[in-house]
């Protein structure tokens, strides 16, 4: 053999031995991929779902106090605030004192109890002298019948002006006790200390308001009136908890036009526990309605923006999972309703999908 021929065979065997670990590399490379049990860990999953077609509309609202469970409390009696016992803001319950108040009105009362009782016990004794006399053959009978109806118009004096005194919820030394006649929030207080008034010019001195469910109030104009209707459910945020999603639907539509702003109200109620939810709050409410078409949907989060198209990302197991180009036609709330190469039944990543995304895609 030539030394010509000789260089060209080991020529070739190098470039075979070159190229042989490379092509291993690449289908190495390709079988390997896997996730590992601390990415499934971190993934979650959903399912590709048909469902009906939702429209969402955006209104702003405000959040209310229940109307139902709100009260205005005003005393019963003229007087001077001698001392106030809560501050706007407060909690009370149910019979709290909120103020003491001194009254010549319960004074007035006071007296009259007293000379009622002091006149009931005038006409027992009259009476009784009246039914001995009448015994001996000293007196008619009918002076026996006059002083009994006597005896019977002191017993009804005293006994309107101790009712009297029990409805005002008078204190033992004569003080008039303004109570809570609900349990709830302080939302208003217009009175202060030392204030002296009468029943005539006085407004109401606070108001009560049981926070533990409130209204949402949501000013709907009128193109947007024919889409909202009793029943629709109702999601609301506010700017105080932009992240937090409350739900409720709409129970009440108030078919009178604010005649400055021209729109409708309609009401949402809704359940505020740990009372996250003011009074007065701003919010902003999306109503939906089901439409009877149906299409596929996805979790909103699921899908991936990337050069300038759609992808979700299909499981089949740890080593087997695909990216699937979809087509997001709308997105209503965290739904996105989808078509292209995904069906009804299909399982994808919802959460830190693009940890596979990038694994698979790079």
């Amino acid at each position: 053999m030539t030394r010509s021929a000789h260089f060209l065979l080991l020529s070739l065997a190098c470039c075979a031995a070159c190229s042989k670990p490379a092509a291993t590399e690449e289908t190495t490379k390709a079988k390997a991929f896997s996730l590992s049990d601390q990415t499934l860990k971190e993934l979650a999953f959903d399912t590709v779902r048909l469902e009906p077609v939702r429209s969402e509309q955006v209104f702003s609202g405000q959040i209310m106090t229940n109307g139902d469970k709100t009260t205005k409390v005003f005393p019963l009696v003229g007087g001077v605030v001698e001392k106030l016992n809560v501050e706007l803001g407060d909690h009370v319950t149910k019979g709290q004192v909120l103020a003491i108040i001194r009254s010549g009105e319960i004074a007035d009362i006071q007296n009259q109890n007293s000379s009622a009782g002091t006149d009931l016990d005038i006409a027992r004794k009259n009476l009784a002298v009246a039914d001995d006399q009448f015994k001996a053959g000293l007196a008619a009978e009918r002076d026996v019948v006059l002083a009994r109806n006597e005896l019977r118009k002191a017993q009804g004096n005293l006994g309107k002006t101790v009712k009297q005194l029990g409805i005002y919820g008078v204190s033992r030394d004569g003080r008039y006790e303004l109570k809570a006649p609900i349990s709830g929030f302080i939302t208003q207080k217009n009175v202060t200390q030392n204030t002296q008034y009468t029943t005539a010019n006085v407004d109401s001195f606070f108001t009560i308001a049981d926070l533990d469910q409130v209204w949402v109030l949501a000013n709907v104009f009128e193109a947007d009136i024919a889409r909202v209707k009793l029943g629709y459910q109702a999601d609301i945020t506010t700017l105080s908890y932009p992240d937090k999603h409350f739900h409720g639907v709409v129970d009440k539509v108030f078919n009178v036009l604010d005649p400055e702003s021209k729109a409708l109200q309609v009401r949402v109620r809704l359940a505020n526990a740990g009372y996250l939810l003011k009074p007065e709050m701003y919010a902003q409410v999306r109503i939906l309605n089901t439409e009877n078409q149906k299409e596929l949907t996805v979790p909103a989060d699921a899908v991936i923006f990337d050069k300038d198209r759609n992808f979700v990302l299909v499981y089949k197991s740890r080593t087997s999972v695909e990216t699937r180009p979809v087509q997001v036609t709308k997105t209503v709330g965290d739904v996105s309703y989808v078509g292209g190469s995904v069906k009804a039944g299909d399982v994808i990543i919802s959460k830190n999908q693009l940890l596979v995304y990038d694994e698979l895609n790079d």
